[in-house]
């Protein structure tokens, strides 16, 4: 039985994985299950601590964990939006880039020192993503990620923390075992 409030956000990648009972590879414990759920709790570096379904914890690469999907999270708790145009959106994250561009020649070039350089580029944020047809862009205006489909972009994730379970609109994900009836 799962302890309450344990909600996976990973699994152990299809082959399993080496475990550890601290970040200490002179310290192995018992390998995990090819796609066992787990619930990420702590990162340092690439050692991730996890928790499993039965409350057993142990040290991993974390590198190698498969995120499972989450709803995303929005930054009223409303519906997730969407818009018809990613073109704007474009545009900015262009502008932007072209100015990050710009400060990084100008520094190579030593028209720039470093700390021009910093004050120049400060509260400079970009993020695009393309994967042929798909695309995720960051919205820095309203602290959002969101996806587009040819015309259509929709809100992916904000830069607000998940809501709570009971927030989610729809029961939890369960872990089913064999032994359940």
């Amino acid at each position: 039985m799962a302890p309450p409030g344990f909600r996976p956000t990973h699994v152990v990648p299809k082959y399993g994985m080496p475990a550890w009972q601290a970040p200490d590879p002179a310290r192995p414990t018992v390998p995990l299950d090819p796609f066992l759920p787990v619930q990420l709790v702590e990162r340092r570096g690439d050692w991730g601590h996890i928790v499993c379904a039965n409350g057993w914890s142990a040290w991993v690469d974390g590198r190698f964990l498969v995120a499972v999907p989450q709803d995303p999270p929005t930054a009223d708790g409303g519906p997730l939006t969407s818009t018809t145009d990613p073109r704007p959106l474009l545009a900015r994250a262009d502008r932007a880039l072209t100015g990050y561009r710009s400060a990084v020649e100008d520094m190579v070039s030593g028209d720039l020192d470093g700390e021009a350089f910093q004050v120049r580029t400060r509260g400079l944020r970009i993020g695009v993503v393309v994967d042929g047809e798909n695309v995720w862009l960051y919205d820095a205006d309203r602290g959002r990620w969101v996806y587009a489909e040819g015309n259509r972009l929709s809100t992916w994730a904000t830069d607000e923390g998940p809501r709570d379970a009971a927030d989610h609109g729809h029961a939890p994900t369960q872990i089913v075992t064999t032994d359940d009836p």
